[in-house]
């Protein structure tokens, strides 16, 4: 018996490897959005910078695996047999679900799906087990509360970042307009030295003030000297940046290139329980049923060594890190979804990804009503000068670039403060659901909108949302009728679900790279069409015909 639950633990682990390629390609997304979308340096050198980022997060990353060990269930209540059953389960359920998404070139929230999959694997097993046994309850089964909490920060942090990115990009608009070098003299050290300040409290505090391989010494330190700290770094860097604005060095592409590194760092300290979380608790589950069983079966042994927080040793982190790099250099699916987001930002019009929706005109319709009837109480003075700060005629965009710098900053900063603020509240949320809402918002107060391309946004943006709501409802459901008929089916049926999982992923890549091989002739179609270069379209259109 225990050579069966130990191919099931092989299988978990290599199901681990794949899910961070697959989740890597939807979550990569968060972090290098701003940077490809802003053009403010090569694709290699943003993914470099994202890899250290990854990297440093990966090694100081504590204390989040425990969310798959006894953040939603009980573990002292279930016996080896359940939880080895309920980790299959949510593996098999998880994998297939972002592969879907992704495929589809939607980003979604990894973090709902794991959440989601496990509450609805505990909640299938928790009922089972009350039937046979009237004095268990949902309440002794399942950690409820924290369940609810983490529902309610990833769903809250959609409305929290989409207005504060909306107000915050406005009032950055109205400071540097788009001409941003021309009105950057003064206002640029006080934006610099905020962006940078947030973004170290984001890296040292959160990151590293948080590791367990940080000297506690260190640590209290910097827990009681927090504000002078945070002053100090202040004035130091809004002097710095002042003498490199001086200097002629473009203080927006620093910080959107510390940001990158910043919430990459975040995304693997933060989110790697969600690839590799379930697979190490049942490798430790496994361990300890082979060390203390002392003949018990794995129907009698509980699994009360669950409730101790997770001691990951630091060669599985590495490896995760480095899986996670190759996944963000090489998986098309990443750029697809990168590509999803940057289009719904960006301030040009081009061909819209998505079409048109009775809910979004309506959204449409009724915030056209309430600008104008809002302009009716504002003088036309002050009107016109905003207007003037908003206007676009001298915009300074890289070439092909889909947003300017100020924005790409924007997003960064004002995501790293939101997580950093919910973290420090205790309140978990997604970095997927954060950095997209965002960069939502962001690009409202931009103004990139229009009103022929809002419809169009619009609908993609209540896709998208939809999207992750619909992650949540297919992953409790589908997760809990994996369990229960892997429950009572028993190792038969566990081993045909392991084989239409890989057959299942092998015809998903296989569709995957016909599409892939589809599209990549229309968007050269397209890019001649865009292009206002002759050399350029002649060049397309060779590459086209050969």
């Amino acid at each position: 018996m225990s050579t069966i639950y130990l191919c099931i633990v092989i299988f978990l682990l290599c199901l681990a490897v794949f899910d961070l390629f697959v989740g890597v390609s939807n979550d990569a997304v968060n972090f290098l959005q701003s940077a490809i979308g802003a053009k403010v340096a090569k694709f290699r050198t943003v993914l470099i910078i994202a890899s250290c980022g990854v990297v440093l997060g990966a090694i100081m990353s504590s204390g989040m695996m425990d969310i798959a060990r006894h953040g939603i269930m009980s573990p002292d209540h279930f016996t080896f047999e359940e939880v080895m059953t309920l980790f299959l389960a949510v593996m098999v359920t998880d994998v297939i679900i972002l592969d879907v998404f992704n495929t589809l070139g939607m980003p979604t929230s990894t973090t709902v799906s794991l959440v989601f999959e496990l509450l609805g694997g505990a909640f299938i097993l928790a009922t089972l087990k009350m039937y046979g046994d009237d004095s268990l309850n949902y309440g002794v089964l399942l950690n409820s509360n924290k369940a609810l909490e983490v529902i309610m920060g990833i769903f809250s942090s959609v409305i929290i970042a989409f207005i504060f990115g909306a107000f915050v990009m406005w009032l950055s608009r109205i400071v540097f307009t788009f001409n941003y070098r021309k009105h950057s003299r003064y206002s640029i050290a006080i934006f610099g030295g905020i962006a940078f300040t947030a973004l170290s409290y984001f890296i040292f505090m959160k990151g590293l003030g948080k590791s367990p391989y940080l000297p506690a010494e260190w640590r209290d330190y910097i827990d009681q000297n927090l504000g002078l700290l945070l002053c100090i770094t202040f004035v130091g860097s809004a002097i710095v940046m002042e003498f490199l604005h001086l200097c002629r060095i473009n203080i927006f592409k620093f910080t959107v290139l510390m940001g990158t590194f910043a919430l990459a760092m975040a995304f693997a300290g933060n989110d790697l329980v969600n690839f590799i979380g379930v697979p190490l608790a049942g490798l430790s589950s496994y361990q300890d049923y082979m060390a203390n069983a002392n003949g018990a079966t794995p129907n009698q042994f509980m699994m009360t060594s669950l409730m101790d927080s997770a001691k990951t040793t630091p060669v599985y982190l590495l490896a995760a890190g480095a899986v996670m790099i190759i996944a963000m250099a090489t998986s098309k699916k990443a750029q697809n979804v990168i590509k999803t987001s940057v289009d719904l930002s960006r301030q040009d019009e081009g061909d819209e990804m998505f079409g048109s929706s009775s809910a979004a005109r309506v959204i449409v319709r009724n915030c056209q009503a309430t600008d104008s009837w809002l302009k009716q109480f504002m003088p036309k003075s002050l009107m016109n000068w905003i207007n003037r700060r908003f206007d676009k005629n001298d915009v300074e965009l890289e070439e092909s670039a889909a947003f300017d710098v100020v924005r790409a900053a924007v997003n960064l900063v004002l995501a790293s403060m939101l997580i950093t603020i919910g973290t420090n509240l205790k309140l978990p949320l997604s970095t997927t659901y954060v950095t997209f809402m965002v960069a939502m918002g962001s690009s409202l107060a931009d103004r990139a909108w229009s009103r022929e391309s809002a419809v169009f946004r619009v609908t993609g943006v209540l896709s998208v949302i939809g999207g992750w709501f619909i992650t949540a409802g297919v992953a409790f459901a589908a997760c809990a009728i994996v369990c229960l008929i892997m429950h009572f089916g028993g190792v038969g049926i566990q081993s045909c679900f392991m084989a239409l999982v890989i057959f299942l992923l092998i015809r998903s890549n296989i569709q995957y790279n016909k599409k892939a091989k589809e599209e990549s002739k229309g968007s050269t179609f397209q890019l001649m069409m865009r292009s206002h270069d002759p050399e350029i379209v002649w060049d397309l259109l060779r590459r086209q015909v050969s």
